[in-house]
């Protein structure tokens, strides 16, 4: 299933926060996460991006960036049970990739929020670990175009 997130305003401004949802970029992203996306960013193989689903011009979904093959991008999910990529629809022409991912941000878990977790510490925790650039992961590509 397609990774389907909020709708993204045209490119008047340069950056946006968008929510997650649908498991498809999981463990990198998961449903509930804001993403701050920046429109019109440079892209490359390894970065995140928001795309229009070219079956489905409605639909937005986010995806990491494999590969430049003829007609535009290669994109697959960090979920591969999710599915929902180029291996079900193929290429994404270059206009309808929309934004590059820049980073996260989780949502507080509801255990997070019980009365025992206000202390700064907890709170300090919890921003550590979710405040996250979301970095172009070379390592993956490489294995991503290796398949």
């Amino acid at each position: 299933m397609p990774e389907a997130i909020e709708e993204v305003r045209e490119a008047k401004v340069p950056f946006q926060i968008i929510e997650v949802e649908g498991p498809s970029m999981v463990p990198t992203l998961y449903p509930g996460d804001w993403m701050l996306v920046q429109h019109g960013a440079r892209v490359r193989p390894g970065d995140v991006v928001v795309l229009r689903h070219p079956f489905q011009q409605d639909l937005l979904v986010v995806k990491r960036i494999a590969e430049r093959r003829d007609g535009g991008w290669w994109v697959l999910g960090d979920n591969p049970g999710a599915g929902g990529d180029s291996t079900v629809y193929g290429v994404v022409p270059d206009e309808l990739v929309l934004a590059r991912v820049r980073g996260r941000l989780r949502r507080r878990k509801p255990w997070e929020q019980g009365e025992g977790q206000r202390s700064v510490t907890a709170v300090l925790s919890w921003v550590f670990s979710a405040v996250r650039p979301v970095r172009c992961d070379r390592s993956a590509s490489r294995r991503l175009r290796a398949r």
